[in-house]
């Protein structure tokens, strides 16, 4: 018999402003590290108003993480220090691997109707890949499968399996899913997970439960172990991301953009950036 998961905590977004002035809601950060292992942050940046987030993301850096960028609306321009350019459109994934380092800007564009909506999630390096080389890894929304269910229930697969169908991320340490989950009204969606695993959901549409709670737009639920999580939608139709991935359990020491394992080497990072010496290895792109 299959164990389903219970809820271990319940987050409701709150508005933040990041960047050089977007203004987006926060899920979980730097507080809710413990739990999210291996994740470590989460933002919605869902918008219908230019000026919530033409400012972007001007140049940066980043080490030890890797940045998992979903739109749903909008185009996304983004570039880094090694002459990089590309745009992230509707339905499209960027899954960057920093690495050992790079120096990057994101310039959300919206739509032609001024919409710009998408997520960017933040997973955590091992120890053994902090300093590996930096890697983009972009998809397309035609590159996502999609798998539809007796019960009219829909899912994007970019990243794991859901019955028999794989989506196209693969070779991640962490062995993630992520999935972009539709349910008709009352219909119920579930789906078997790793017990051992980190698994939470993201309702982005709709409203419905999960273990007795009700739940809507911008609230997350990180679930306790268990073998399957299961979601019901309310009366209209609800459409959730659900992540999974396994833990790192290992120590994080993480300011800004950077994400180590010591203070030591939180300290490096930094100074190699002050000095310009802080790129090791060009990029590679699949």
């Amino acid at each position: 018999m299959n164990v389903d998961r219970k809820i271990k905590h319940i987050l409701i977004r709150q508005p933040t402003v990041e960047g050089a002035g977007v203004h987006l809601h926060r899920v979980f950060g730097h507080r809710e590290v413990p739990l999210f292992d291996p994740f470590l942050l989460f933002d919605d940046f869902r918008s219908d108003n230019p000026r919530d987030y033409l400012k972007g993301f001007p140049w940066h850096p980043h080490r030890g993480i890797e940045t998992i960028t979903y739109v749903l609306k909008g185009d996304v321009e983004h570039g880094d220090s090694l002459g990089n350019t590309g745009v992230i459109s509707s339905g499209d994934v960027q899954w960057m691997t920093a690495g050992s380092g790079i120096v990057h800007q994101e310039m959300p564009k919206g739509d032609d109707r001024g919409a710009m909506h998408g997520f960017q999630l933040w997973a955590n390096l091992p120890a053994f890949q902090k300093m590996t080389d930096p890697r983009y890894r972009g998809i397309t929304a035609e590159q996502v499968p999609n798998v539809e269910r007796a019960n009219g229930a829909r899912i994007k697969v970019i990243a794991g399996t859901v019955d028999g169908v794989r989506g196209p991320m693969d070779d991640i340490v962490i062995d993630p899913e992520y999935l972009d989950c539709t349910v008709p009204a009352g219909e119920t969606f579930i789906h078997k997970t790793d017990p051992g695993c980190t698994a939470f959901i993201y309702v982005i549409a709709g409203n419905g439960e999960t273990d007795g709670a009700g739940i809507g737009n911008g609230t997350l639920v990180l679930y306790d172990q268990g073998q399957q999580l299961s979601v019901k939608a309310g009366d209209v139709p609800m459409r959730f991301l659900l992540l999974t991935g396994n833990p790192l359990n290992e120590p994080v020491a993480w300011r800004g953009p950077i994400v180590m394992n010591t203070q030591a080497e939180l300290a490096a990072a930094f100074q190699e950036y002050q000095q310009g010496t802080f790129i090791k290895n060009r990029e590679t792109r699949i």
